[in-house]
């Protein structure tokens, strides 16, 4: 584990930097010194839009995990979300390392239950937002019919997919494939220890979705907050870079960009598809494509700060359940290691 630590760690400062070089440093600063002082609330909002999702997260625990502080909660959700955010790992290596670290001191079953229910609250609550958005502001914004259709199809398979998602959750039956093929002696005990190792996880998500399936409800509504925050961030940015912008602008904006994103997650570290998407959507509502570019760009300066604050809690937490680790292993065994 400890080296996966290091490789997922090594992997996000090289993606960052790599980052960096390919959106330039020369740009990055001239999209600094247009914002100025108007940046620091965009990065500022950025950071309560996470915090808030780190409250739904929170809903998502259980046991021993339920007395974690908020802030410790919040170091190992942007430590996932930094893997996430700048590694090619299609959402897998944030996750991944969130369990990791959440398990550090508790039961992995109740670690890794957490993740997923935490994964699905987050999910259905960014497809809820938009749709609500659609329904309410995106009505006004002239897109290709095409486009119109490709998305709300994306969407609903999307919304087929979580609700399957939910179901398998629900019923504890994540690992049914594989204790299907053990019953069968195909795999042999490597993944007899697997499904042992999936039915313990099984058992964690049924126990949630009994005893505290009332803290879901819960979960995506600090969670719909959360998005919340980006119409705000949104008009800040256009009130410094469109003078009279109404909200309903900031909002109609947001929300189409954050439908983009729901439906390309999977491009590795989002690259390109922000600025693209913010563009189109710009120039949708009659603004100029340089414009939506400044405005992708300013969310994405955000973004890396708080990427770069969740690659440091990820080197903190391993750093410090490392020494942890050592601390109660025996003197003996120390020794000998």
């Amino acid at each position: 584990m400890k080296r996966l630590h290091t490789a997922l760690l090594i992997l996000g400062i090289l993606f960052l930097g790599g980052l960096i070089f390919k959106i330039g440093p020369r740009e990055l600063w001239q999209q600094f010194t247009l914002l100025g002082w108007g940046l620091i609330p965009l990065v500022l909002l950025e950071g309560a839009a996470d915090v808030f999702h780190a409250v739904g997260w929170r809903c998502c625990l259980q046991g021993e995990h339920r007395t974690l502080s908020l802030f410790r909660i919040f170091q190992i959700r942007m430590a996932g979300f930094a893997l996430n955010y700048l590694t090619p790992t299609a959402s897998f290596g944030g996750e991944v390392a969130k369990a990791a670290l959440l398990a550090a001191d508790q039961r992995g079953s109740e670690a890794v239950s957490a993740v997923l229910i935490g994964k699905f609250c987050f999910s259905f609550a960014h497809l809820l937002f938009v749709v609500a958005g659609a329904a309410v502001v995106l009505w006004q914004i002239t897109l290709p019919t095409a486009l119109w259709g490709s998305m709300l199809a994306s969407s609903v398979l999307m919304a087929a997919g979580m609700g399957g998602f939910f179901w398998l959750q629900q019923h504890g039956k994540l690992g049914g494939l594989v204790r299907w093929l053990v019953a069968r002696k195909v795999g042999g005990k490597t993944l007899e220890r697997l499904a042992h190792g999936i039915s313990d996880v099984d058992e964690a998500l049924k126990r949630f979705h009994r005893e505290r399936r009332w803290k879901l409800p819960q979960a995506i509504a600090w969670h719909l907050i959360g998005y919340s925050m980006g119409i705000l961030q949104a008009w800040v940015f256009f009130r410094h870079v469109v003078p009279g912008a109404p909200l309903a602008l900031a909002a109609g904006v947001f929300i189409l960009g954050l439908w983009f994103d729901l439906i390309l997650f999977a491009v590795p570290t989002n690259v390109g598809v922000l600025e693209w998407s913010r563009t189109l959507t710009l120039r949708a509502v009659g603004e100029k494509a340089m414009t939506g570019l400044t405005y992708g760009l300013a969310v994405r300066l955000a973004q890396l700060f708080w990427a770069g604050f969740g690659l440091v809690s990820y080197a903190w937490l391993t750093s410090a359940q490392g020494q942890t680790t050592g601390a109660q292993q025996p003197s003996g065994a120390r020794g000998e290691a």
